[in-house]
């Protein structure tokens, strides 16, 4: 069912799938006809943001909702999908997961907007009766989100993002990290591989400059003197939005998560709505405890992330940075 052609024709639309800090963390290696080896790039890993693995193996998940995804397309399903909890990495490879393929797949409708879900850093405009409907429709299709709107509550979780990004922006090993998969200059040579690329975050070239500057040398001066935080907040860029709370049973293995995300974004995609993740609110405990107890997330479930989404005032980038189909393949 599988040949190497094949693979690579997947791969280009797998890669498509969100992965924290775009790191791409993901490698594949064929077995036969109708198995595929789920491998982790060790390299890839975010000692400082995700020290337990947790975003990396989400990530995992989302590419693997990719990959059934476009099996689905051809026919083609995922037949099974064998944890591999023991496994010792080698030559730099964590394996993760023994993929079974199996005939019989649908087209699933979400595959259609794969190419063109992206991150949406930009600011929103205020919802119009397509806009209105598009919500609707949205909450009606994803079982896992609680929709917010209004603007006294999108202001005051805006006011709380603020607080959580620079709780982890003063850590300075997170900050490095952070900057250190930022590619704020078109002259960098992974500008069009991987991470934050200043067109990907909306940063013309003098706000990207100052933004190597503030979340670099500058940054403690920049604290002493109290302007730090209000430097780097986002809060603005959440006006005229929603917000979406993303939540999944407590308990649950990333990978199936990462699934799930995934498709919830798709699903946000489909409706003709930007979304833009704003990780920090659900990794900060003080902010996920304060939105979880506020806004009556379920119990027995997990605030996973929370999508910032509404329609665009602008237009989304044009190109995404991805790393070429044929270094994924192991």
């Amino acid at each position: 069912m599988l040949d190497r052609a094949l693979l690579e024709e997947l791969l280009a639309e797998v890669r498509l799938a969100p992965s924290v800090h775009n790191i791409q963390p993901t490698r594949w290696r064929l077995i036969g006809s109708d198995t595929l080896l789920l491998l982790e790039d060790v390299a890839r890993r975010l000692p400082a943001a995700d020290p337990s693995g947790h975003d990396v193996r989400l990530s995992h998940g989302a590419a693997i909702e990719g990959l059934s995804l476009g099996l689905g397309r051809r026919g083609l399903r995922i037949a099974d999908v064998e944890l591999l909890t023991d496994a010792t990495a080698s030559n730099g490879l964590q394996p993760v997961a023994r993929i079974t393929i199996a005939a019989g797949g649908e087209l699933d409708g979400l595959a259609d907007f794969v190419a063109a879900r992206t991150s949406w850093r930009g600011g929103f405009r205020l919802f119009d009766q397509a806009g209105e409907a598009a919500l609707y429709m949205f909450s009606a299709m994803a079982g896992d989100v609680q929709l917010l709107r209004g603007p006294e509550t999108i202001d005051a979780i805006a006011q709380l993002a603020d607080e959580a990004g620079f709780h982890f922006l003063c850590d300075g090993a997170h900050r490095a990290e952070l900057l250190g998969w930022m590619r704020l200059s078109r002259s960098e040579p992974a500008y069009q591989r991987d991470g934050l690329s200043a067109e990907a975050m909306a940063m013309p070239g003098v706000v990207a400059l100052g933004t190597r500057l503030v979340l670099g040398p500058l940054f403690p001066l920049l604290r002493r003197l109290g302007l730090a935080a209000t430097l780097t907040s986002e809060r603005g860029k959440f006006a005229n939005g929603a917000v979406a709370l993303f939540h999944r049973p407590a308990g649950e293995d990333p990978l199936v998560t990462g699934r799930a995300f995934h498709r919830t974004w798709l699903m946000l995609t489909a409706q003709g709505l930007a979304a833009c993740p704003v990780s920090v609110l659900a990794d900060w405990p003080a902010s996920n405890r304060q939105l979880v107890e506020r806004y009556g997330v379920p119990a027995g479930r997990r605030l996973v992330n929370v999508f910032r989404l509404g329609q665009p005032d602008g237009t989304p980038p044009g190109s995404r940075a991805r790393l070429p189909v044929a270094e994924l393949i192991i």
